[in-house]
């Protein structure tokens, strides 16, 4: 099955700062390069990707995406999600004008790791109304806790295309399935919210990082979103925390399984094509 990956990190240290990577070992060191996941999944039907901005330091997220910017088109590398910061006037407009040019198909603000009120503002809301004037999507990273923020912040902007990636990161491991699929339920019900299908495996213990463990909780996002609202990450390098690559893409296979090919195939690269205008 032919997929397009919507979410992929890459990481150059060279350039770029990581702070956020320092008490992750796996991805602490080193780098992660287009070539050595275009390595990773040869043969495996990805047939491009977007970059997900990483979260660098905060005073270079703009730097980052000038420079994937010049990788597009190499290394499977469709196009990028850039990183912004809605809740500041400051310079906002002229960032969403630059980025025109810089090859980007949507937005992203990490908001799991910041202050609940940061969306809640009204600059903020206004600024991310500009996103969706432009056509562009906007990925949200929520925890479970912070979906009724998230609902109310996609209601607030009904003509934003929001994207929840890493399905609402669930709380696999710790068995907390009932208060995060109230979550999806409420967020579900939003016709201008779609999810992404990434990063689960990481929030799974071992032992659960398997078709059986992952089932309830991927069947639970399938049945209330529908395979038209649906897209397919990697999450690449963050899935190494998890599954790892390789095997995150033979899950998928399993879990989607169940599916219609064309129901498939709208996950895995149709409804990337049309939210994210590749």
């Amino acid at each position: 099955m032919e997929r397009i990956d919507t979410h992929q990190h890459l990481i150059w240290r060279d350039r770029f700062g990581y702070g956020r990577t320092d008490g992750i070992p796996a991805l602490a060191k080193g780098d992660f390069t287009p070539e050595t996941c275009q390595a990773e999944v040869k043969g495996l039907g990805i047939a491009g990707t977007l970059f997900m901005e990483t979260g660098v330091d905060d005073a270079i997220y703009q730097a980052e995406a000038r420079h994937v910017a010049t990788r597009v088109g190499r290394d499977g590398i469709l196009g990028q999600i850039a990183a912004c910061r809605p809740e500041e006037d400051a310079g906002f407009d002229a960032w969403l004008d630059e980025c025109a040019g810089l090859k980007v198909h949507g937005f992203r603000r990490i908001l799991h790791v910041m202050p609940d009120e940061l969306s809640q503002g009204e600059t903020f809301r206004r600024n991310l109304r500009k996103i969706g004037a432009k056509g562009l999507a906007f990925d949200l990273c929520v925890l479970p806790r912070q979906m009724p923020i998230a609902v109310d912040l996609e209601q607030a902007c009904p003509d934003v295309t929001f994207v929840l990636d890493h399905c609402g990161v669930p709380d696999i491991a710790g068995g907390a399935f009932e208060p995060w699929a109230r979550g999806i339920d409420q967020i579900a019900a939003l016709p201008n919210v779609n999810v992404k299908l990434s990063g689960i495996s990481a929030n799974a213990a071992p032992d659960q990082q398997n078709r059986t463990g992952l089932e309830r909780w991927v069947d639970h996002v399938v049945n209330r979103f529908g395979p038209e609202r649906m897209v397919w990450g990697s999450g690449w390098p963050v899935v190494l925390l998890g599954s790892g690559l390789t095997d995150w893409i033979a899950l998928t296979n399993a879990l989607l399984a169940g599916l219609s090919l064309d129901e498939q195939a709208a996950i895995g690269h149709q409804n990337a094509r049309r939210l994210y205008r590749i």
